[in-house]
């Protein structure tokens, strides 16, 4: 039997690493990387740190538009699945690399899984909200987080291919967080003790690549009593370096950092600053406070337990919102753990089930 996995950024390398350990020996389990994610320190590092076996195929697809991006992984993923003829093929998330797979492995007629299935943020100017759409809509089977998932699946009409599985996040944070504990050293290194400092994550076009938004928001921060830790992604690092966006004393960054020593950063801060939705998750995982620069998250579980606020980037003055953001301090009594257990046997008992039928 063989089972061929997607993946091309970040948040798709953590979301294997269960899968690819846990998985039957007696599995040919193959994996692209289409290369979205080309930095060593936001790929290689992945591979190096969570033990994974390399990917059999390295499209090196990074550049260019999404229909550039995602045209070229199509070609691609389509002679790699003609060539190997899985039995399964199973995509993450919400990235171009998912969209690609979706399409050239239902084209094929080949077996498809979508993990992380059912998210919506109800924003369709979000490229991810697109690829979320349409992977559901062309997978076989669909595995959801949460509730919330199951019943933006139902609403569409998918709840016959659909099964509530919880989030393999979980697994991934558990797998590593003891790993980082003794392994990362970045609080040494930075001179870091538990919760004297925020995380902040910037890096979705929509917030980034208008620089008088991302100056706002900057200014927006630096304002902000706690100092930050900013691991920057390059695309956000380019456009600060371009229009000479000030950054405050307050904020040190950083370049980014592997996956033990986000979660050690993470596990430590006292609050995380993000536009990412995998890290208000990871951040509702650990009991962190978040608070995320957007108007609107697919996570919705994390916003009504209180331990999620969205502030909205395109407000003029965001310093109105400083007093409320620097007293956040959410209530355990209304956290309310909502991702399930045993998330990957769970999947793994199902993707057999599949290939054995």
């Amino acid at each position: 039997m063989k089972i061929l996995s997607i993946v091309g950024a970040r948040p798709q390398f953590i979301k294997l690493a269960p899968i690819s350990k846990k998985i039957k020996s007696s599995i040919n389990h193959v994996v692209i990387h289409t290369g979205q994610h080309f930095d060593k320190n936001m790929s290689d590092i992945f591979f190096d740190e969570m033990s994974l076996k390399k990917p059999k195929y390295n499209l090196n697809i990074s550049r260019g538009s999404h229909a550039d991006q995602t045209g070229l992984m199509l070609i691609e993923i389509e002679k790699i699945l003609i060539t190997e003829k899985p039995d399964l093929v199973i995509i993450f998330g919400d990235t171009n690399s998912t969209l690609a797979g979706a399409l050239a492995a239902s084209k094929l007629g080949v077996k498809l899984v979508h993990i992380e299935a059912g998210l919506r943020s109800f924003n369709k100017m979000m490229p991810e909200e697109i690829n979320r759409i349409i992977a559901d809509h062309t997978s076989d089977f669909l595995f959801a987080p949460t509730d919330a998932a199951m019943n933006n699946i139902k609403d569409e009409g998918l709840i016959n291919k659909a099964y509530l599985t919880g989030d393999i996040m979980v697994d991934s944070v558990n797998l590593f967080l003891e790993k980082a504990q003794s392994k990362s050293k970045i609080l040494l290194k930075l001179g870091l003790n538990k919760s004297d400092y925020s995380l902040l994550t910037l890096h979705r076009p929509y917030n980034v690549d208008d620089p008088g938004k991302l100056s706002n928001i900057i200014t927006f921060l630096n304002e902000l009593c706690s100092p930050f830790i900013f691991p920057i992604h390059p695309r956000t690092r380019q456009i600060i370096s371009k229009f000479n966006i000030q950054i405050g004393e307050n904020i040190k960054l950083i370049e980014p950092v592997g996956y033990l020593d986000f979660l050690m950063l993470q596990n430590n801060a006292n609050k995380i600053f993000t536009d990412s939705g995998g890290i208000q998750k990871e951040a509702y995982i650990l009991k962190i406070p978040c608070v995320t620069i957007r108007t609107e998250t697919e996570w919705v579980e994390t916003v009504s337990s209180g331990w999620n606020k969205l502030i909205n980037p395109n407000q003029i003055n965001l310093s109105d919102l400083v007093d409320e953001i620097n007293l956040f301090n959410p209530e355990d009594s209304k956290y309310d753990y909502v991702f399930g257990n045993n998330v990957t046997e769970n999947m793994l008992e199902k993707i057999y089930e599949i290939i054995i039928d």
